[in-house]
């Protein structure tokens, strides 16, 4: 699905063991991989520490032999003021097509996926961020690592309802998978929950039922266009829970998800859906930014 894609840690996420798994990566159809890491500046008067710069690239440094013909690896450990800026212009810097991050898991009592630097990351780019979980990434053994990474973007589950962020998300996801690489997205997984009331009536909900099953029928042919397999799921009750029992009963890779307006989805005190996938899923996310 991606080609180009930069991996930013903060190396106390986990992330910092891809490096070990760049054979893996490379199957997953990515050409060049860009590790970075944004060391603060420090003091009254702002400088590098140049042993913690010197440290964080023997963390990040990649066995020559273990770099196939096929990719490119590239370190950048740069010192930073703002880490979001820094990363948005390495990013620019390689013209990434996807930025891999470790979630927070050190404020909103482990909820809060998205801390400060990736939340103004996502509110200047359109870059898709995939959000990974530290507690995740860090009970894989070596071979589970580089089994999850060879699959990384290979199937993917979108919530679909028919509403601007779930059309925006499907434009972007048809963007992508229109010029994908080998070995990279081959299976969708369109999901849409009729939601349970008490004050509807049993056929009202039939309605909505034979509604969404319609509609995603037409996604299903448009994204067939693309030579991908498409599965659909209608399900009716609690949204939530019957996203993440779908995700537990495919065999997704990752969730992808994206908001309407402009950080939106970055708004705790907001109701998005995405929002909540975002605080609870153990799967990976993928999230789209909103046209900025």
């Amino acid at each position: 699905m991606f080609k180009r894609a930069l991996i930013s840690t903060d190396l106390s996420d986990g992330l910092y063991r891809l490096v070990n798994s760049v054979p893996a990566l490379a199957q997953s159809g990515l050409e060049q991989i860009v590790f970075n890491h944004c060391v603060a500046l420090e003091g009254i008067i702002p400088k590098a520490d140049n042993e913690k710069i010197e440290w964080a690239k023997s963390r990040l440094s990649v066995l020559r032999p273990n770099i196939p013909d096929s990719l490119e690896v590239k370190g950048e450990v740069v010192p930073s003021v703002k880490p979001h800026e820094t990363i948005l212009d390495v990013a620019k810097k390689h013209h990434s097509d996807v930025i891999i991050m470790g979630a927070n898991i050190h404020t909103f009592m482990d909820e809060q996926v998205f801390g400060s630097t990736s939340r103004s990351l996502a509110e200047h780019t359109e870059i898709p961020i995939m959000v990974l979980r530290p507690q995740l990434i860090s009970t894989y053994t070596s071979e589970e690592l580089n089994l999850r990474c060879r699959y990384l973007f290979r199937y993917l589950m979108l919530t679909y309802d028919g509403s601007p962020s779930a059309q925006y998300l499907l434009k972007r996801v048809k963007d992508y998978a229109q010029n994908r690489p080998a070995n990279s997205l081959e299976k969708v997984l369109l999901v849409w929950v009729v939601e349970e009331g008490s004050r509807r009536e049993y056929k009202d909900v039939n309605y909505e039922l034979e509604k969404a099953n319609t509609e995603l029928q037409k996604v299903k042919e448009d994204l067939s266009n693309l030579d991908l397999e498409v599965e659909i799921e209608v399900r009716q009750g609690e949204i939530i829970p019957q996203i993440f029992e779908s995700a537990l009963m495919h065999d997704i890779s990752a969730i992808a998800v994206s908001s309407s307006r402009k950080n939106k989805i970055l708004e705790w005190s907001s109701p998005s859906i995405s929002n909540k996938i975002l605080r609870r899923s153990w799967h990976p996310i993928l999230y789209f930014s909103p046209s900025h």
